[in-house]
């Protein structure tokens, strides 16, 4: 049985000889907020019944995110999970994750069959995320069939265009067609967007590192400085 799934690491190193551990440490790490297979469930129902909402042109990913980790914290207080919040951006990050380890499995099920995929998110995910153009473009005129508007449309005429035939001497045209140039630019900006808030994630755990260690050494020189008067005494 095999189960692929990626995860997107980001880690901050501090180099030194002595390491510190002051009461802040604890406090931060008893706030990070730990992705268990219950609140995993509820991202992921969450994120796919506002999938329509994410997929509009102009939207703000932002509050979406928001309303996202609203929904999920509110579902964790009905199961009696109150000790510690999540964040928009983790929840982004999350399902960053959850997109890359679906697309990973959905390439090996259209080689190898559905059956081969064991990832217990693929199902629900692929239900909505594994819709084709063809299949959402089936359903919209199936939604209109019988309606005005689906009526208009089915008894509309056009006046056919023949193609025309192509120059002897030219070069057949190898240009992309312009569903793939929009797919690539789609990609490019996802791509983007992911290397964006990866960095910035990294950039806030590198100050909460830096404030951190800088309140660390405060305590340590105010101890020694105690120490020093009592001795001096």
């Amino acid at each position: 049985m095999e189960v692929l799934e990626t995860i997107v690491i980001q880690s901050t190193e501090v180099e030194g000889k002595e390491t510190v551990v002051s009461s802040v440490d604890i406090d931060k790490a008893k706030a990070e907020f730990i992705w268990t297979l219950q609140a995993t469930w509820h991202l992921v129902n969450t994120r796919l019944e506002m999938d329509q909402a994410f997929d509009q042109p102009v939207c703000k990913k932002k509050k979406l995110w928001e309303m996202v980790a609203e929904k999920v914290n509110a579902k964790l207080r009905e199961s009696e999970v109150t000790n510690v919040t999540v964040k928009a951006y983790e929840c982004d990050l999350k399902w960053r994750n959850l997109l890359a380890t679906y697309r990973k499995n959905a390439e090996r099920a259209k080689r190898l069959g559905v059956n081969s995929v064991h990832w217990e998110f693929f199902k629900a995910m692929h239900e909505v995320l594994g819709k084709s153009r063809e299949d959402v473009e089936a359903q919209r005129r199936a939604k209109l069939s019988g309606t005005r508007v689906g009526n208009a449309m089915a008894s509309k005429r056009f006046t056919p265009i023949l193609p025309t035939p192509p120059a002897t001497s030219a070069a057949p045209c190898s240009a992309r067609p312009p569903q793939d140039v929009l797919q690539l630019y789609m990609e490019l900006q996802e791509r983007k967007m992911n290397m964006w808030a990866q960095q910035k994630a990294l950039e806030e755990r590198k100050i909460e590192a830096i404030n951190n260690l800088a309140q660390a050494i405060s305590s340590l020189a105010e101890k020694n400085s105690i120490q020093m008067s009592k001795d001096g005494h």
